[in-house]
């Protein structure tokens, strides 16, 4: 029990705050040690048994660097102190942050003699109820009560942080009532309800009160950014930072490492380009998390080359994983597994410990360049040396490493004998796998069984009906694709873009919205014809269709990243590199398509499908047609 107040004449009733034993305090309290030998003094000399020397000890306790053995004796002193003040309440609720902060709120309701709460008692305690730490709602709703009945239903601080504890539960309404009734709102108070709709996926809402804000900063255009960039709508987050530098707000590190990151999903090497330079320009110095953006930009825009030259700059900040992270993931959808391995072991040498993503890109790199045995080594170094458990996506990267190297029983064992398990993807890139090594049965069997597992799942179903296709089973196909059709389920149309000039254009299988279509189809008329002089023969297998060899020729034409590399033929100058990214894996006749324009274009051009990167030159390709 917490020591009672007791009379000790004029010890008790006045202390001179400089004292000499507190000005020594003061001074050399820096460590738990020195704090215990402080509070044997005061113990010593009786200062114990007044309620400021304590209540001094403890605020000086509390603002060393956190730990449990800390915590645990301020407890200790805070229970052995004379009636603590409420600083000293508040103190030790912050510290907590746990269940243990609601008990101490508690007893200072009970003890009447105790100070009544004020705004940064409910302020410590609602932050730790939106913390979890095992406190329920039901919990957070008595503190919110009291909190009301002591007087601050709008006081700001508490509403502040009321709104981020609903917030990070999920519960909007109640975020939103709070914010409504909140007089004195603030500029944290905006920005915390446009983090709320944003965190909760709802873009409008967010827009909506982003639009209403009497004033912005650089967290109010961030995060509406962030949530546009979580969505995928990574042109309007680029148009937003235009936008915000307009309107005179420099971006930070946050905003510009998310609009790099939709520069990366757009292959927007103009806009990202446009982005360095505003880092360049605004002397902001780069930090591993920008610099890692940065090279993800370069890499993912094609400029794999470049992005190591960034890495490689003398006094680039290279002390964490991430931007090595970035440099071999890059390497690694580039397919460039040897420079990927070399600057992993390089990464070793400057004792950069690697975590759970490098380990990722490392797997990936090796399945891109069929070195099965090798990353077999890198998977069981994972907990052999580095102690890193395996989670799914390593797993998953083991079954396409044996996959693409058609060792199909091996990569159906792992799967087997997983300690998790194997989710859509997983068996889908073992699926995918049956249709590009034609084993008909085992396809057949995966497929049947993730139509259990993911009836939803139209991907894996369109793979089944192609592998149907693929070996002339018109009638089983069929009926693998109305079954899609009666659940009413969408398969993903392929979809492609190309960065002309600064400007963004899509294109669909079939596509005829373009202003241009007109040329785009006369223009991929006259290629084919060319083409076909020069060898060119279309791979009709890739046209999973029953239907004669005119038609299914025609169905290949209209692929999506023929249409845009077409439109890149027809507004780009000659020998203009031309960058197409696309949703879906490039077909084989696409990939042979390609590399014939490549040389009798004399055009390099740089694909990114769902996989990887693929850079034709020369009527080559650098993936070696292993993909």
């Amino acid at each position: 029990m917490r020591a009672q107040a007791r009379s000790h004449g004029p010890l008790y009733a006045f202390i001179s705050r400089q004292n000499p034993i507190l000005s020594l305090i003061d001074s050399t309290c820096n460590s738990l040690a020195r704090i215990k030998q402080a509070h044997a003094l005061l113990i010593a000399s009786g200062l114990s048994l007044h309620p400021f020397p304590p209540s001094r000890l403890l605020q000086l306790l509390l603002s060393l660097p956190p730990s449990s053995q800390l915590v645990s004796y301020a407890d200790l002193l805070f229970h052995y102190s004379p009636s603590p003040p409420l600083f000293s309440y508040n103190s030790l609720i912050k510290a907590h942050s746990s269940r243990s902060s609601l008990l101490l709120f508690r007893s200072l309701l009970r003890d009447p003699s105790s100070p009544t709460p004020n705004q940064y008692t409910f302020t410590f305690l609602l932050s730790a109820c939106r913390q979890g730490n095992g406190l329920e709602i039901t919990e957070a709703e008595q503190v919110r009560a009291h909190a009301v009945r002591h007087g601050f239903h709008s006081n700001l601080f508490v509403s502040n942080v009321l709104i981020q504890m609903y917030g990070s539960w999920g519960m909007v309404s109640n975020a939103e009532k709070v914010f409504d009734e909140c007089y004195q709102k603030d500029l944290f108070s905006w920005n915390l309800m446009v983090g709320v709709h944003v965190g909760c996926g709802d873009l409008l809402r967010a827009r909506r009160v982003f639009d209403e804000m009497p004033e912005r900063d650089v967290v109010s255009w961030s995060t509406v950014i962030s949530g546009y960039v979580q969505a995928g709508y990574f042109v309007k987050a680029i148009e937003l930072l235009q936008e915000m530098q307009h309107a005179g707000v420099g971006p930070n590190e946050f905003t510009l490492t998310t609009v790099l990151a939709a520069c990366s999903n757009l292959v927007a090497l103009d806009q990202g380009r446009w982005i360095h330079a505003c880092i360049n320009k605004a002397r902001i110095k780069l930090n591993d998390r920008l610099l890692a953006s940065l090279i993800d930009m370069y890499a993912k825009c094609g400029e794999i080359d470049f992005a190591f030259e960034l890495f490689n700059v003398q006094d680039s900040p290279k002390q964490t994983v991430r931007p090595w992270n970035a440099m071999i993931t890059g390497y690694a959808i580039h397919g460039y597994a040897d420079k990927a391995i070399e600057l992993f072991e390089k990464m070793k040498e400057d004792n950069i410990v690697p975590d759970k993503v490098t380990f990722v890109s490392l797997l990936a790199a090796c399945s891109h360049g069929k070195l099965v045995e090798m990353g077999k080594l890198y998977f069981d170094s994972m907990t052999k040396t580095y102690g890193i458990e395996p989670e799914i996506e390593h797993y998953g990267c083991m079954v396409d490493l044996f996959s693409r190297a058609g060792l199909l029983q091996e990569a159906e064992e792992i799967i087997s004998n997983m300690p998790m398990n194997p989710d859509v993807a997983i068996w889908g890139a073992l699926l995918g796998a049956c249709r590009i090594h034609k084993d008909i049965e085992r396809g057949e069997r995966i497929g049947m069984l993730m139509k259990e597992l993911g009836p939803k799942h139209t991907g894996c179903h369109v793979l089944l009906a192609n592998i149907y296709s693929g070996n002339g089973r018109w009638h089983d196909a069929r009926g693998v694709r109305n079954s899609i059709e009666m659940s009413g389920e969408r398969k993903i149309p392929g979809c492609s873009s190309i960065e002309v000039d600064g400007k963004f254009y899509e294109f669909l299988v079939g596509d005829r919205s373009n202003p241009q279509t007109n040329q785009i189809y006369s223009c991929l008329e006259e290629i084919v014809a060319k083409l076909k002089e020069r060898g060119y023969v279309p791979e009709l297998g890739e046209a999973l269709l029953d239907a004669d060899e005119e038609d299914k020729e025609t169905a290949l034409t209209i692929h999506s990243e023929k249409l845009a590399i077409a439109f890149g033929l027809l507004n780009t100058r000659p020998r203009t590199r031309i960058r197409i990214v696309k949703n879906l894996r490039v077909c084989l006749d696409c990939h042979l398509l390609t590399k014939f324009i490549s040389k009798v274009y004399d055009r390099e051009i740089i694909v990114r499908d769902r996989v990887r990167f693929h850079h034709f030159k020369d009527g080559s390709c650098s993936c070696g047609d292993y993909w």
